[in-house]
């Protein structure tokens, strides 16, 4: 009889369904069980003596405790995920806020830093000129039941944005989860996800499937992300600025705000 473990539940939690099975059949069995939202940390031996980073931890540790995976789910319950309507204009660029660098691996093993971004300066960060993006599309997914979510946006954004070169959208997993994140689980983890990666389609604009692992506590915390059952899009201009928000899935008129406001950032100089 095959163990399940809580590592094997909080794992399948990410995966694509088909991906699930294989595996719970491969996962090393863990004799711990972690919390589901608090990822294993531990403080380094040398911060130990160091009283703000004692602080630190403490109020880290009781803002998680407040913030339960129960609470989620009551609002999952109470409004399907969409916790916020979407922009319905465009952030002005003057108080848009930057996108927080994510460092996101691709399936294959490569890895990237995220956004694809000018820093305002004539620069380019982790691309060149050529191939700096006038808009991207980032829809984060912390836990698979979002996934219907990212793709309600995800389908018409390639339907209508299918031609161009200007664009670039990345569907971002987040897995936290200690054990997971350990190599060689990592790798294996990676190499099971590559099977389902192609959806076969031909467009210039490529749906690409990356994957964040470790600790995201400080990364939610500039996005202001609270509920981890839900969906969150973002579309970036080409300093990566976000200048224009969704959540859950997505409404006919979201999509058609979305639309409209990446074909501004197109016609952006």
């Amino acid at each position: 009889m095959k163990r399940i473990t809580r590592s094997s539940i909080v794992a399948s939690q990410f995966l694509r369904p088909k991906d699930k099975e294989d595996l719970l059949s491969m996962i090393p069995l863990s004799q711990h069980f972690f919390a589901q939202r608090t990822s294993n940390r531990f403080l380094d031996i040398y911060q130990m003596g160091n009283k703000a980073a004692i602080e630190k931890e403490r109020a880290r540790l009781a803002d998680e405790m407040n913030r339960g995976y129960f609470a989620d789910i009551s609002e999952l319950k109470k409004h399907g995920g969409k916790i916020a309507m979407a922009n319905k204009i465009i952030i002005p660029a003057a108080v848009a806020m930057k996108f927080p660098t994510l460092e996101v691996n691709f399936s294959g093993g490569e890895t990237i830093k995220l956004p694809i971004a000018s820093n305002g300066n004539g620069n380019v960060v982790d691309s060149d000129n050529s191939s700096l993006p006038k808009a991207s599309l980032l829809c984060l997914s912390f836990r698979a039941n979002s996934q219907g979510m990212i793709d309600s946006w995800t389908g018409p954004f390639r339907d209508a944005f299918h031609g161009s070169n200007d664009i670039q959208l990345y569907e971002v997993s987040f897995i936290d989860s200690w054990l997971l994140c350990r190599n060689p689980i990592k790798q294996l983890l990676l190499r099971i996800m590559r099977k389902s990666d192609d959806d076969g389609r031909k467009d210039v604009l490529k749906r690409q499937i990356v994957y964040s692992f470790g600790d995201h506590y400080y990364f939610r915390k500039e996005l202001k992300i609270l509920n981890l059952l839900t969906g969150y899009i973002f579309l970036l201009d080409k300093f990566g600025r976000i200048r224009w928000q969704g959540f859950g899935s997505a409404t006919q008129d979201e999509l058609s705000s979305l639309l409209s406001c990446t074909s501004l950032l197109l016609e952006e100089k």
